[in-house]
C-alpha cells in the first residue's frame, strides 16, 4: 500500500531529525569523555564494582536523596522511570509512521505492557506538573535569594520540562487514538464482512475515556493523526537531543545520563555520603608523599590551581549537577548572606572547563588561531588573588567564595547525585596556602602556632594537664602512670580545646568523671598529645597537616593505643577517617556513644532533680526544655545521630525540644573548616543564626557534643544576651555536663558543678 502525503512528509523529517539528534549526541558524548579525561588520574574510584552497582541500584531505584523532599522525591522518581520504560513507546512511534497501526511484536498487545505503559505516562504526567508547580512555587522571583533555584538557569529548565510534559502527552494521545482506530476500521468495512471484535477498555485502562472522544471519525482521520502524534513525539525526542548535544553543559538534561556514571564512581562503593575524611592529594593518581616532596616534578600540582587539576571525577561532577539548589538552601554561608553558594561554585566550574576545553585539547601550534573566548578562558585564573593590588583579576572563583565554606558537607548530604562539594573546595585551598601563599591573614597566626607548639591557641605543651587539677582521683598519663595503652581500657584524646580552652575544660573534667564513676580505667597522652591537624587540613595547609598526624599516629602505634574516646567531633572525624592514611588504625569513639552506653548498662544512674526545682520526674510539660545542636563532623560527617539524643532522654526531668533544622539538616555552628580562626565580615554570622534558632524553641538548655560547637554558639548567646535581644536565662551546656549533674545527684552532696 502507498503512503499517504503525510505520511511521507512525516518520515522523511523524523528520519533526518533522528540522523542528525543521533550523531550531534554521538559527538557531544565524545567530546565530554575528552574534557572528563582531561582531569587528573583517580584509582581509587572503580573498585569494589559489585558493591557499586547494589550501591547504584539502591540510589536509582530507591532515590534515596530525592526523596528528602518527599513530594519532589516522589514526582520525580516516576518522571525518572518514564523516561526509560517508555522508551518502547518511542520506537512504536517510528513503526507508527509507516503503519499506523503498528504494536511492537509479542508485547505490542500484551495486557500487562500496555497496563504499565499508561500508568507511567500518567504519573510522569502528574509528577512533572507537580514538579512545574513546585519549581514556580519557589521562583527567586518570590523568594529571591532564599529559593534554591537562584542562580540556576532557567530557559533549560523549563525547555526539560517541556519535552516532558509534551512526550508523556503524546504517549497517552497515541494510545487513546489506538483505541480508537480499530473501531473506526469496523464501521467501514463491507457488511457481510468478519470483523474480530476491538480491544476493549482491558487494553486500555487509562486512556480508552479519551478514545471515545474519535467516535465517529474515519479511519483515515485516526490514521492520519496517529502519524502526526507520532512523528510530533519523535520530533519533540530528537530536538530534546540536538539541544542538549548543542549545550554540553546543561546538567538538568545530562544528569539523566551522567548521574549513573558519578554514582557508580562515588567515594565510597557501598554507599556512605563522600564525606568524614578528605581525600590526600593525589599526584600521578597517588597519595602525595610529603617527605619525598622535592622529588615531584616541577609541574606537578600541590591541590587544585587550574581547572585540569582537578581529577576526571571533579569534571564528571561539575557536568552532571542538576542545578536544582538543595545544596544551596542548606549551605550556612549562602543562608547568612555570603557570595559562596556550592550550586554557583559548580556551574561556574563546569563553564570554565567547557570553555577551557578546546585550549587544552589542542597542541601548541595551533592554539593561536583558536577563538578569543577561548583564549580568555586559557589565560584566566582559577582563583582571583586575596591582594586586591595584584594585576590578576578575573578569576572563576572569588577568594570570599572559596574561604567562606565552614566544610560542614550540608551540600554533600543533600546532593541527589553525589557531587563532593567539600573536596573540590579544600583542593583548591590547598593550591592557594601551599603554591600561591594567597590565605586570609588569620590563618597565619593559626598555621605559625600549629607549627611551633602544636595547637591553635600557641600555648605549651605542659598546660595540656592543667584541667585534671583538683579532681579527686588521679588521672593516669601515658607513658609514665602506665607503661603502654594496653594496661587501660581507653586512652582519652583530650584536644587542643579540652586541654586550652576554659569552656571546654569543664566538659573534659566532667567525662574524666564519669568514666571514673562507671569504673571505666583509662589514661591521656598529657605534653605527648598534639593537635590531630583538622584545621590545618580543612584551611588547606595539608602539610602542616601531615607533619602532626604523622607524629601523632607514631606516639599512638608506640603507646599501642587501640581504643580512643574523643570530645572533639573534629578529633573523631580525623582519627577515625584520616589517620588510617597515614597507618594510624584505631577505634574511636565519641564520648556521647560512650556514655551513652555506660547509662544503658546501668553504670552511670541519672537522677532527677529535686521536685522543687519544678521539674518533677521529667513527664510534665512543665519540664525545663532542652535543644540538641547536631556538630557537623560527628553528624553528617560520621551519621552519630541518636545517642546524644538517646543520653539527653535518659536525664529524669528533662524535655528535648529539636530545632527545625537538626540531624541530617543540622545548621553549622560556623566553627568548622578553620572558619573558627577567620573573622566573618560578610553577612549575617553564622553562630548568631544557629543560637537564635535555638533560643527560639523555648529553651533553657543548648545542648552540645563539640568544643567547637560550644565556642562558637556560647559567643553567639553571649552577644544576644548582651544586646537585649534574645536568650536570657539561657546557656550553651556539653552533655557529658548534663549528665555529670544527673549522676551527681544520686551520690548526695558533692563538690560544685564543673
Amino acid at each position: 500500500m502507498g503512503y499517504t502525503a503525510t505520511q511521507i512528509v512525516a518520515i522523511v523529517a523524523c528520519l533526518v531529525a533522528t540522523a542528525v539528534g543521533v550523531a550531534l549526541f554521538a559527538r557531544t558524548v565524545g567530546g565530554l569523555v575528552r574534557v572528563f579525561r582531561l582531569g587528573r588520574p583517580d584509582p581509587t574510584r572503580t573498585g569494589e564494582r559489585g558493591a557499586r552497582t547494589v550501591t547504584l541500584i539502591r540510589e536509582f531505584l530507591g532515590h534515596t536523596r530525592m526523596l528528602r523532599l518527599h513530594i519532589v522525591g516522589i514526582s520525580h522518581w516516576f518522571v525518572m522511570l518514564s523516561f526509560g520504560l517508555l522508551f518502547l513507546s518511542l520506537v512504536t512511534a517510528y513503526g507508527q509512521l509507516f503503519d499506523p497501526g503498528f504494536a511492537l511484536p509479542l508485547i505490542g498487545h500484551f495486557p500487562l505492557y500496555e497496563w504499565v505503559v499508561e500508568a507511567i505516562a500518567w504519573a510522569a504526567l502528574i509528577g512533572i506538573t507537580v514538579l512545574i508547580a513546585i519549581r514556580q512555587r519557589h521562583h527567586p522571583r518570590r523568594e529571591g535569594r532564599a529559593s534554591r533555584f537562584f542562580g540556576s538557569s532557567f530557559w533549560q529548565a523549563y525547555y526539560v520540562e517541556a519535552t516532558i510534559l509534551g512526550v508523556v502527552i503524546c504517549v497517552i494521545l497515541l494510545r487513546a487514538l489506538e483505541y480508537a482506530l480499530p473501531f473506526a476500521q469496523g464501521r467501514e468495512v463491507p457488511i457481510n464482512a468478519v470483523v474480530e471484535a476491538p480491544p476493549g477498555a482491558m487494553h486500555f485502562p487509562l486512556t480508552a475515556w479519551i478514545g471515545r472522544a474519535f467516535d465517529g471519525a474515519s479511519v483515515s482521520a485516526v490514521e492520519t493523526a496517529i502519524v502526526v502524534v507520532a512523528a510530533l513525539k519523535i520530533l519533540i525526542s530528537m530536538a530534546w537531543f540536538v539541544t542538549i548535544a548543542l549545550n554540553p553543559t546543561m546538567g538538568v538534561a545530562w544528569h539523566r545520563f551522567l548521574a549513573f556514571v558519578n554514582i557508580w564512581t562515588k567515594r565510597h562503593p557501598r554507599g556512605r555520603t563522600s564525606l568524614g575524611g578528605l581525600q590526600p592529594i593525589l599526584v600521578g593518581g597517588k597519595p602525595l608523599d610529603f617527605e619525598n616532596v622535592e622529588e615531584l616534578d616541577e609541574d606537578a600540582a600541590l591541590g587544585v590551581g587550574k581547572v585540569e587539576d582537578f581529577t576526571w571525577k571533579g569534571l564528571l561532577d561539575f557536568s552532571t549537577c542538576t542545578e536544582c539548589g538543595r545544596c544551596q538552601s542548606q549551605c550556612p554561608a549562602w543562608n547568612t548572606g555570603k557570595p559562596l553558594s556550592p550550586k554557583l561554585l559548580v556551574l561556574s566550574l563546569r563553564e570554565h572547563a567547557n570553555a577551557k576545553a578546546p585550549w587544552l585539547l589542542s597542541d601548541e601550534p595551533s592554539r593561536a588561531d583558536l577563538p578569543a573566548d577561548v583564549l580568555a578562558q586559557a589565560g584566566r585564573p582559577l582563583v582571583d588573588t586575596v591582594d586586591p593590588d595584584d594585576p590578576a583579576a578575573g578569576g572563576v572563583i572569588d577568594p570570599d567564595v572559596l574561604w567562606s565554606c565552614v566544610t560542614c558537607g550540608a551540600c554533600v548530604e543533600q546532593c541527589p547525585v553525589d557531587i563532593e562539594h567539600v573536596d573540590h573546595i579544600v583542593d583548591m585551598r590547598r593550591y592557594q596556602v601551599l603554591i600561591s601563599s594567597a590565605f586570609p591573614a588569620e590563618l597565619g597566626g593559626l598555621f605559625r602556632n600549629l607549627e611551633r607548639q602544636s595547637n591553635p591557641w600557641g600555648l605549651s605543651a605542659r598546660e595540656r594537664l592543667a584541667w585534671a587539677k583538683d579532681l579527686p582521683f588521679e588521672v593516669k598519663q601515658c607513658p609514665g602512670d602506665v607503661s603502654d595503652l594496653s594496661e587501660v581500657e581507653y586512652l582519652f584524646w583530650v584536644g587542643c580545646a579540652g586541654a586550652f580552652e576554659d569552656r571546654q575544660k569543664k566538659t573534659t573534667r566532667a567525662v574524666a568523671e564519669l568514666l571514673h564513676m562507671a569504673g571505666v580505667s583509662f589514661a591521656v597522652l598529657g605534653d605527648g598529645e598534639s593537635c590531630t591537624g583538622d584545621p590545618a587540613r580543612r584551611a588547606g595547609n595539608e602539610f602542616l597537616f601531615q607533619q602532626l598526624a604523622a607524629a601523632n599516629a607514631e606516639v599512638l602505634n608506640e603507646a599501642r593505643a587501640t581504643r580512643i574516646v574523643v570530645t572533639c567531633a573534629h578529633c573523631f572525624n580525623t582519627l577515625t577517617n584520616e589517620y588510617p592514611q597515614l597507618g594510624g588504625v584505631f577505634e574511636v569513639v565519641h564520648h556521647t556513644q560512650l556514655l551513652n552506653r555506660l547509662v544503658r548498662e546501668r553504670r552511670l544512674l541519672p537522677v532527677a532533680p529535686p521536685s522543687g526545682d519544678g521539674s518533677g520526674d521529667g513527664s510534665s510539660a512543665t519540664a525545663p526544655l532542652t535543644t540538641y545542636h547536631d556538630p557537623c563532623y560527628i553528624g553528617r560527617h560520621n551519621g552519630v545521630y541518636s545517642p546524644p539524643r538517646e543520653l539527653i532522654g535518659s536525664l529524669p526531668g528533662v524535655k528535648l525540644a529539636e530545632m527545625p533544622r537538626n540531624r541530617e539538616r543540622s545548621f553549622c555552628c560556623g566553627g568548622g573548616g578553620a572558619r573558627m580562626w577567620m573573622e566573618e565580615r560578610i553577612g549575617a554570622r553564622i553562630n548568631a543564626t544557629r543560637t537564635a534558632e535555638a533560643v527560639a524553641t523555648g529553651a533553657q538548655t543548648i545542648a552540645v557534643a563539640c568544643p567547637f560547637c560550644r565556642i562558637m554558639l556560647s559567643d553567639g548567646l553571649t552577644t544576644a544576651q548582651a544586646e537585649g535581644t534574645a536568650g536570657q536565662g539561657v546557656e550553651v551546656v556539653d552533655v557529658a555536663q548534663m549528665l555529670l549533674a544527673a549522676v551527681r545527684r544520686g551520690d548526695g552532696p558533692a563538690e560544685s558543678q564543673p
